[in-house]
């Protein structure tokens, strides 16, 4: 999610090339909405599950099972998200404010400054794209 959800500096929270659970072959990742493996967003809070990273794209998992207030993120590259589970209430400074929940896709500028209230507990799938220039 979303200050850095380094989810978020293209995800600066995560390392390039970890792969969630395997890289089966060169290029290819493969994991699970049940993922295991979760790792602290220090950005944001909650947790992540990284799918892949590196060649201009990030994508993963975020999940929260408490929150203790609003979450500040400005994104580092065009987010596509998919909410699993929950709900969250996105404010996009300048911008709408989306309501979203349990089967909604949503899409971000690079660059949106955006305040995240999210009812726990919440999944999400996102991709985070490095800005063209």
């Amino acid at each position: 999610m979303r200050n850095g959800r380094g989810r978020r500096g293209c995800r600066a929270r995560s390392s390039f090339g970890y792969s969630a659970r395997m890289e089966p072959f060169p290029g290819v990742f493969v994991s699970s909405v049940s993922a295991k493996a979760w790792e602290p967003d220090p950005e944001v809070g909650g947790e992540m599950h990284v799918l892949c990273s590196g060649h201009g794209a990030e994508s993963g998992l975020s999940r929260f099972t408490e929150v203790t207030g609003p979450v500040r993120w400005t994104l580092p590259g065009r987010e596509t998200l998919l909410v699993l589970e929950g709900a969250a209430r996105i404010e996009i400074d300048d911008g709408p404010v989306l309501e979203l929940t349990a089967g909604d896709i949503a899409s971000l500028p690079a660059g949106a400054r955006t305040t995240w209230h999210l009812t726990t507990p919440f999944r999400e799938f996102w991709v985070i794209t490095e800005p063209t220039r």
